[in-house]
């Protein structure tokens, strides 16, 4: 049977997000596949979310979660007493997100967004990054987000790579998404990226097998 694109409001993304299982891939026009770890964004925080977490302890008040999903970033946050937020496309992730306790608003992070220019932290966890296929440009919308002096805390993939591609959302049975533009990108060179941005690396880790790094709006 070939396998069918769906619009977003059928789409295997959120059918994961309301329940929390997968599989769930990204796949590219040529076949190959990236897994994506519903099962763990979709329980509580726990590994290398903890060391993102302690960082944000350290952050000037509030914190953005770009591409939320469903929600446990928000909600670990607000358990610590930091004032959060979610912002995230896809109603099932928002719905999620709030369920949790979380604020969460459902809007693309290249709308207009609160309080811009005063957020004191700006996460892009679990490939975010990848967000719109244009490092560049989600880099500068986050700098725009961000207070003079706060902190970008940025997923990376382990490996050197710079990837720019088209991707569908693939669900256990075939189904497709629709086509979507995503990148992805190793430490060296989204800290090129974020340096044309007006982002400075402050510094960079590794945890549980999940590479970050953190930079300064400058």
């Amino acid at each position: 049977m070939t396998a069918r694109a769906l619009p977003w409001t059928d789409d295997p993304f959120a059918e994961a997000v309301r329940t929390g299982r997968g599989p769930l891939w990204l796949r590219r026009p040529d076949g190959r596949r990236t897994p994506l770890d519903i099962e763990r964004w979709s329980a509580p925080a726990c590994g290398a979310d903890h060391d993102l977490l302690l960082r944000c302890t350290r952050l000037p008040a509030p914190v953005l979660d770009l591409g939320c999903g469903p929600g446990r970033l928000v909600a670990a946050l607000l358990e610590l007493g930091i004032p959060a937020l979610g912002v995230d496309i896809t109603a099932a992730a928002v719905a999620s997100t709030r369920r949790l306790g979380g604020l969460a608003l459902r809007r693309s992070v290249f709308d207009r967004l609160p309080a811009e220019g005063r957020w004191g932290g700006v996460l892009l966890a679990d490939g975010n990054l990848g967000i719109g296929g244009d490092p560049g440009a989600i880099l500068r919308r986050c700098a725009e987000l961000l207070v003079t002096g706060g902190t970008l805390l940025v997923e990376v993939e382990p490996q050197e790579i710079e990837e720019r591609t088209t991707v569908r959302v693939e669900g256990p049975d075939g189904r497709l998404g629709p086509a979507f533009p995503w990148a992805r990108l190793g430490a060296d060179a989204t800290a090129r990226h974020a340096g044309r941005a007006g982002l400075v690396e402050t510094e960079r880790w590794s945890s549980h097998g999940r590479h970050f790094l953190r930079l300064r709006a400058s």
